[in-house]
Order: C-alpha cells, then structure tokens, then sequence
C-alpha cells in the first residue's frame, strides 16, 4: 500500500471523508497528537487499527465527532456531561459515557462506557464535518511508542499501513487530551491533559478525583478504562530513566550517569531544562522547556522522545516536574516511557561518592 501525505484542502478532505466512509484508515492532527481514524461504527474498520498499530485490543479508543447531536447514536449523556462540554468543547477533554449497542465492543475494549471528544484543531474538525461519521482514533502510532506530532513521526510508524495522512503541522499541547469519568460515581481523571483537575473542579464545583494508576503502572486486577494507562507506553528505543533529587544533586548525578554510559560504550543523553543546558553540555543535552512551564514540557516532550529515536539514543536520563496542573501530564508520559525506573538522585551521588 502507498501512503499519501497530503495538505489538508478540499480534495484531500473529501479523499479522507471517502476512505473513511470505506472501511479504511486515515492519520489527521488534532490538538494534541496525530489521530488513526476509522469510522466508529464499522468493526471491520476498527479491528484494522489495532493491527496497523500492533496495539492489543484490551484498549478502549477515544470516538471523535464534530456535533454534539452525534452523540444519540453513540452513548446516554449524563447531566453532568453538559457543563463540561460547554466549557471545554471542541477541546481536548475525553469523557466517559454509558455506551449504546450501536457502539461496536472492539471500540470500548468490552466496556460498558464510550469514550468521547470534539477536537479543536481546524483540520480534524473539517475531516469530521467531511465524513459525518463518529471516528475511533487512537494516536497514530506503533503501539507503546511516543505519539507523533507531526505528520513526519506518523509516516516513520505507519508508512505503508494506511492509505493516507492529512498533514496539520505540529500540534499544539503535544500530549493527548485529558480523560474523565462521569460514568462510577465520584468525577475522576483517568489521564490527565491539558484540560487540568483544577480546571474540571472549577466548572463542576465538586471535587474531581485522580486515578491511582496515573502515577504507577496498572495492577494486574485492573482493566484498563482509558488509553495511556498501560505500564510501559510513550517509550523510545531507548532506556528512559528519571532523575529526582534537588536541582544541584540532578545535575550532579546526571553528569555521572553519562559519563558511565558513555563509558560503557551506551549512547548516552539528557532530557533537561532550558536553563540546565549549558551546565550539562558535556552530557548531550536535549531542551524539554524552561523550568516551571509544564505546557512548553508538554508540548516538546513526544517530539524530543521522537528525536532520542531518530539519534539512536541507547539511555536517556530525565529531569521531573513537579505533578500538578499540567506537569502531571507531562509525569503520566514520562512515567510509563521510562515503565516507572526512577534514581534518586542524592543515594546516587551517596553511593558513588560515599555520603
């Protein structure tokens, strides 16, 4: 199979509206990352996702529309649906729905719910409006690997599997949309994005919990109720690993690591601040953002992991944010690149230096 790249303009559209209303696959930016789209309610369609990406089918895929009148045909909306779409869509907030028959079970893994967005970027939207149809899309990605955000990173996983990619440019927050759960009692956030706890509990005026699993792999009696709570995800080739400890003890202990690295014949790096550059220059320095702006860390991060890949990277070495607002984003996806490998930093410098 041939894939096209294509500049989003009325004859690509038409082209995506077309294949999809077919059966077969398209790549389109959203605001987060690059989608896999495939009409949601065409099994056989969606079954071709999950073999594309290599991705196992106990993960539920995100259902994308364009109008909320969409929604009678896939799911009941619960009251409390309703301020959060007023408030956050098109955007990039999933929720969770009870789920009607109509909704293939190979979408929801099984589940009892739907999960659903209204992206924001232009294209997606004009490719929605296009189709008219619900699309399942997960990112467009081989499975387990950093989400693409651009167009270049989605024909490194998917040339040849798909018969076309809609080419948006680079996507704006650069992690995938926040997911919430209306459906199990208490309001709670099973991915965090760029749609913030802080920001749900300030238009539902309730507290909106998080889900253990943000922060800590999947416990062997827990499904899976939203993609991206898998152990090991977002990962490159390489050995992420990250970093706690003080400023001082970070640097310090990442200069360590990549002079035994590198001493070991592994090529070596660093995922570090912008204002950290210059003091590990000696150790391959890869700029995740200034420090304390979670949504330039966030918006860099998939591309830099993308990056590590391209430079053949054998161990990487990251710096932490703190996990509120959005830096729980970020530390949800550099947990599971790094499937939760952790150094810290002081024992470290302890134990090379003696304490």
């Amino acid at each position: 199979m041939t894939t096209q790249v294509l500049a989003p303009d009325e004859s690509s559209l038409s082209l995506a509206a077309r294949l999809l209303a077919d059966g077969q696959l398209v790549a389109f930016p959203t605001e987060t990352v690059y989608g896999l789209g495939a009409n949601a309610f065409d099994e056989k369609a969606v079954l071709s996702v999950f073999e594309a990406k290599g991705r196992p089918a106990d993960n539920p895929l995100i259902v994308h529309i364009h109008s909320r009148s969409q929604l009678d045909a896939i799911c009941d909306v619960p009251d409390l649906a309703y301020p959060l779409m007023d408030a956050f869509w098109p955007g990039p907030l999933t929720i969770l729905f009870p789920k009607k028959p109509s909704v293939p079970s190979v979408v929801t893994a099984g589940l009892d719910t739907v999960a659903v967005r209204m992206p924001s970027h232009p294209v997606a939207a004009a490719m929605l409006r296009a189709c008219d149809l619900p699309v399942a899309a997960p990112s467009a990605n081989s499975s387990g690997r950093p989400s693409p955000t651009t167009a270049k990173y989605v024909l490194q996983d998917m040339n040849g599997k798909i018969p076309l990619i809609l080419d948006g440019g680079a996507c704006d927050v650069g992690v995938e949309s926040t997911v919430l759960d209306i459906c199990h009692g208490q309001p709670t956030v099973l991915r965090p994005g760029g749609i913030t706890k802080e920001m749900l509990e300030g238009v539902l005026g309730c507290e909106v919990q998080l889900a253990g699993s943000i922060l800590r792999p999947l416990r062997a009696d827990e499904k899976a109720l939203s993609p991206g709570m898998r152990y090991r995800h977002y990962a490159p080739k390489g050995t992420v690993t990250l970093v706690e400890g003080s400023e001082e003890d970070v640097l310090a202990a990442m200069r360590c690591l990549c002079e035994a690295g590198r001493a070991d014949g592994k090529k070596t790096c660093v995922m570090c601040f912008t204002e950290h550059v210059d003091a590990l220059r000696d150790c391959n320095p890869h700029d995740i953002g200034h420090r304390g702006s979670d949504s330039e860390t966030a918006h860099r991060l998939f591309s830099t992991l993308r990056l590590l890949d391209d430079e053949d990277m054998d161990l990487i070495y990251s710096e932490v944010v703190p996990p509120e607002g959005v830096g729980l984003a970020v530390m949800n996806r550099l947990g599971r690149a790094a499937a939760f490998r952790r150094i810290d930093a002081r024992a470290l410098l302890d134990e090379v230096y003696g304490g």
